[in-house]
């Protein structure tokens, strides 16, 4: 399943700029997702983090990933319509900068869900270079 950027917003309630990913190109609800993110120099992100090197900033990539991941989960039938919150995040790993010009390639697979809480691992990866590594928990909460 490829969902474009008005699909994904019909799934989460991210909107720009917060909304960090452009693009699923493979979905399966409840189990995987995997995005896409095109940074440019024109990027909010990049306006005020480090001029001079433009990085996009680590807890930004950690939410990308997190919101491919919510993007898995909240594709359920059961949970259309809510919203999929932050818990936690546990063995996080930044390997390589991200930069204008990359394509952020965002992966997350649900390893764990007892009810309304679950575990994700997720990776984030440029030109098949590991960026960053993280075991993601969330909580599903009410309708919105």
């Amino acid at each position: 399943m490829i969902l474009n950027s008005n699909e994904i917003q019909q799934i989460i309630p991210h909107r720009h700029p917060f909304l960090l990913i452009d693009r699923i190109i493979e979905l399966v609800p409840g189990v995987s997702a995997t995005a896409l993110k095109n940074l440019s120099v024109s990027d909010p992100v990049f306006e005020g983090h480090f001029p001079g090197e433009h990085i996009m900033p680590g807890v930004l990539i950690i939410e990308a990933m997190a919101q491919t991941g919510a993007v898995t989960i909240l594709s359920m039938e059961e949970f259309k319509g809510r919203t999929a919150y932050f818990a936690g995040i546990d063995k996080c790993k930044f390997k390589r900068k991200v930069i204008p010009g990359d394509v952020l390639k965002l992966e997350a697979r649900v390893v764990n869900r007892i009810g309304m809480l679950g575990v994700a691992e997720a990776t984030a990866t440029v030109d098949g270079e590991l960026a960053c590594k993280a075991i993601l928990k969330f909580a599903i909460g009410n309708k919105i």
